[in-house]
């Protein structure tokens, strides 16, 4: 498969007082493959969001290195590399602004770019787009407050979907959403994904609705993925402890089914990111963060040594 993202050591870390540094993404290696829907999952203040600000450069990265199509990120310029990466957020309504008409924020990308010569196409442009995520063309006179959070996530999507990208970083693009409309929005993004053979970098800690989407999941837990893999071998097979953890948390549809949280060798801590010194910021690791435990099931090699498991 052809990558299309490459991600090698990346860090991304906060100042702190005191010389000190929050680990948000902390020696993240992994690769993206063009068409793909890889998923990140892990709780609050794992990271999740941090990483993909980081790869889609609304952050600037504290070290490591990320390429796009062979080319180091940094090569493109802003305007080059917002067309090829795009950002859907996870509140619909925070990331509309209010004193815009829907039709000139999905519009936005276009004026930017230049992508429409007069001011009719850009207008069946718009229309086109409103269409494509379930919308109608009334709806582009009109103003964030006027809809429902469904609908304002799908013109966010309408939004990205804009400039046509290559790859979508998704950050938890249904968690702000009703129960009921959240397998809407989902089933919209797969669609897309699959007509317009899009990559999304899907974020999210709603376990089951991952496990439907996903080509890989990679789990992250303070700052690091542990654990990497196909749905069903991190589902069926997880290995590392948190991966259990967090499987074990998936409420089961059944008052008679019950299962046991499994909460051992959980860090119980509000800050979940690790807290290390400046002078970290250089250092790579001696030995490869993660390793092939099974076939294309990969697990944080500190902990498989840690438990003999290999």
């Amino acid at each position: 498969m052809e990558k299309i993202m490459e991600i090698n050591n990346l860090k991304k870390y906060f100042a702190m007082k005191s010389k000190k540094v929050l680990k948000a993404v902390d020696n993240i290696t992994i690769d993206i493959y063009k068409g793909e829907v890889l998923s990140l999952v892990g709780e609050s203040g794992s990271g999740k969001t941090t990483m993909g600000r980081t790869v889609s450069r609304l952050y600037n990265k504290t070290a490591g290195e990320v390429k796009y199509k062979g080319k180091f990120i940094e090569e493109y310029s802003i305007m080059e590399f917002s067309k090829k990466v795009q950002m859907i957020f996870q509140d619909p309504q925070a990331s509309l602004n209010p004193r815009m008409t829907i039709g000139d924020i999905i519009a936005e990308g276009l004026d930017i770019h230049k992508l429409c010569a007069t001011k009719e196409e850009r207008t069946a442009k718009i229309y086109d787009l409103l269409e494509t995520v379930g919308l109608n063309k009334e709806h582009a006179n009109r103003f964030p407050h006027e809809f429902s959070g469904g609908q304002r996530q799908r013109i966010g999507i309408a939004r990205a979907l804009a400039v046509d990208p290559e790859m979508i970083v998704c950050d938890e693009p249904i968690s702000a959403l009703d129960v009921s409309i959240q397998a809407q929005v989902v089933n919209l993004l797969k669609d897309l994904q699959q007509e317009k053979g899009l990559t999304l970098l899907f974020i999210a800690h709603d376990l089951s609705m991952v496990k439907y989407i996903s080509d890989r999941v990679a789990v992250m837990y303070r700052g690091k993925i542990v654990e990497l893999g196909t749905p069903e071998a991190v589902y069926d097979n997880p290995v590392h402890t948190y991966t259990k953890s967090l499987i074990s948390a998936v409420p089961i549809a059944d008052p008679l089914n019950t299962r046991d949280r499994i909460i051992e060798g959980i860090e119980e801590s509000y800050l979940r990111s690790p807290i290390g010194d400046a002078s970290e910021i250089h250092e790579i690791p001696e030995i490869p963060e993660l390793t092939e435990y099974k076939p294309n099931h990969f697990v944080e090699t500190e902990f498989l040594k840690n438990h003999n498991l290999i």
